[in-house]
């Protein structure tokens, strides 16, 4: 068994490794949701010119008369 003073250094190290890790998680986090952000207006945008040119280019169906009137 190691001293108290060994595992309390231990326990120090340990923390501060899993508060890094976290840090670094919460960064890549933060960079993801930016990176979300800028794709959903891409998106937003490509929908919107896709569909403006498919009503642009959708063809008028004439409104007639069913042959049984």
């Amino acid at each position: 068994m190691k001293p108290d003073g060994e595992r309390l250094v231990d326990l120090e190290v340990l923390a501060a490794e899993q508060e890094r890790t976290i840090a670094e998680l919460s960064g890549q986090i933060e960079e993801q949701w930016k990176t979300i952000g800028e794709l959903r207006r891409r998106l937003d945008a490509l929908t919107e010119r896709f569909l403006t040119l498919e009503e642009q280019t959708a063809p008028e169906i004439p409104v007639t008369r069913p042959p049984h009137w």
